[in-house]
């Protein structure tokens, strides 16, 4: 008959100060810290694979690759101070503004300029390729104009004017390419429509902290709730319901500087001045994990797959912390490339596709490309498997050496619960006896100093047979207790008569 080995109890855990959001978020490590030469001000992730991301520091972006950390691609060609740059959707162009009101379009590879738009006349702090029409620019300056470019023609399609201060912070609306959410200086977050060329509402008019300027704005995807922040303040504006305001949160110390959505837009991350990150779930606008940082935030992104998180900070400092995704993620990813390959043409490049990016790490090393997986279509490679070999502790009980058995896991390096499983694996053996029969001082220590350590533990207290043995042995004691007291007494008593027998007989000699 088969041995099974000893099966160890697992006791239940302690309840863990972190919740699972917690845990996830804390996944985010093995942090890289990258310096730079002036304050990083803006840090944006490329929506097409493999998501490289663009950080605009002084005057020069630079394009990191996420998975080594390491610059592929630096863009120095401008003359003042870069601003916001940004990679286009399908990941082949980036553009940028700079605090001569200069915007410019370059080729990610080549780094030529393509287009060069220069109608603004102060600094432009927002420059944003619109989601749905990639030949249209979004553009904000400190000129209190917000611009819509077309990138063939170098020409604005659209010129809004109604801020009065700075315009700091834009989107165009993943829903509709026509809607352009603005917050400025003026204390105002304004939602234009292009093809009126004319401001449809206005929201933060009116509000107690009307003489904030209003830092970044957000849009949710679906178009109808928008974000901003103004100082250490995050507002919740409902566009259906004409711009009315739902909630205001202050959960920072300083001003929020950054906002940023996840890839399923279900968790917003802030960035602050007071160099904290904070994680909101959206469906109750509770912080549900915090991250703290060695300098203020001034841009945070985090990558489209949920694997990278950047900030930078106003030290200059480059920050990215990096999860491993699971693998039940990483097999949906792959599907996803297969699906992109088999629409894009052929059964034939599809395959080659996905031996491209999944198949060739998961083949033997003699079969490689694409002729050999169809040649061998029909073959099964068998694998051999180790037998597991058993523990010191079960291979004494497959010999029924209960004694050496019990000694080999009170050594200090074996967990308790290991201990009190082998106790138990004896006692439904009828072995507890024969291993605990014809010890001596020495090897009796180890078993009477387990039992004081975990006497009082409730996880190894639940065994009725134990809890007797105890029970009995602490009746032991209290009887042998009373009988060395009894003794003691008897002897006080012997020393007095004995005392008494010695003074009588010497007192008649004396006389």
């Amino acid at each position: 008959m088969e041995y099974h080995p000893v099966v160890i109890k697992q006791h239940p855990r302690s309840v863990s100060k972190h919740n699972p959001e917690s845990r996830y978020w804390r996944k985010f490590r093995h942090p890289v810290f990258v310096k730079e030469y002036a304050p990083v001000t803006s840090v944006h992730f490329s929506p097409a694979r493999p998501h490289r991301y663009a950080v605009t520091a002084a005057t020069r972006i630079q394009i990191y690759a996420p998975r080594t950390q390491r610059i592929i691609k630096t863009i120095s060609r401008f003359k003042d101070v870069a601003r916001s740059g940004c990679i286009r959707d399908d990941g082949k162009l980036v553009v940028a503004g700079d605090d001569s009101g200069l915007i410019q379009v370059f080729d990610i590879n080549s780094r030529a300029i393509l287009r060069t738009l220069d109608s603004h006349k102060q600094p432009v702090h927002v420059t944003r390729f619109s989601p749905l029409q990639h030949t249209q620019i979004l553009s904000c300056s400190d000129d209190t104009t917000v611009n819509i470019w077309d990138m063939p023609s170098q020409s604005a399609v659209a010129t809004f004017t109604a801020h009065t201060d700075y315009v700091r912070a834009g989107v165009v609306s993943q829903s509709n390419p026509h809607l352009v959410l603005t917050g400025s200086y003026d204390s105002t977050v304004r939602l234009f429509d292009s093809r009126t060329g004319e401001c449809e509402m206005i929201m933060g008019r009116g509000s107690t902290s009307s003489s904030v300027p209003v830092e970044q704005v957000l849009m949710f995807p679906s178009g109808s709730v928008a974000l901003s922040s103004s100082g250490p303040i995050l507002r919740v504006w409902d566009i259906v319901a004409g711009g009315r305001c739902l909630r205001a949160l202050s959960n920072h110390q300083k001003t929020i500087t950054a906002l940023t959505f996840d890839s399923k837009s279900t968790r917003l991350l802030t960035g602050s001045l007071d160099q904290m990150v904070k994680v909101y779930d959206v469906s109750t606008y509770k912080v549900v994990h915090t991250m703290r940082y060695p300098s203020s935030i001034l841009c945070l992104g985090i990558s489209p797959d949920d694997t990278h998180i950047a900030a930078g900070m106003s030290d200059g400092t480059l920050s990215v912390r990096r999860r491993d995704p699971k693998a039940s993620e990483a097999v949906s990813t792959d599907m996803a490339i297969s699906a992109e390959a088999l629409q894009s043409g052929p059964f034939e490049s599809f395959l080659g596709g996905v031996l491209s990016t999944i198949g060739e790490r998961r083949l033997p090393k003699n079969i490689k490309g694409k002729s050999k997986l169809l040649d061998n279509v029909d073959e099964f490679r068998v694998e051999s498997r180790r037998k597991k070999r058993l523990r010191e502790y079960d291979r004494l009980l497959k010999s029924f050496k209960y004694g050496a058995a019990l000694d080999s896991v009170l050594s200090k390096q074996v967990p308790p619960t290991t201990k009190f499983s082998l106790i138990q694996e004896l006692i439904h053996r009828d072995g507890l006896r024969p291993a605990l029969a014809g010890r001596d001082d020495v090897l009796l220590e180890p078993i009477l100093r387990l039992l004081l350590k975990y006497i009082t533990d409730p996880r190894f207290g639940e065994s009725p047979l134990i809890d007797g043995l105890l029970l009995q042995l602490r009746r032991k004691m209290d009887s042998e207790l009373k009988f060395q007291a009894e003794l003691a007494k008897v002897r006080g008593a012997l020393d007095m008569i004995l005392s008494t027998s010695v003074l009588s007989s010497v007192t008649p000699s004396s006389r």
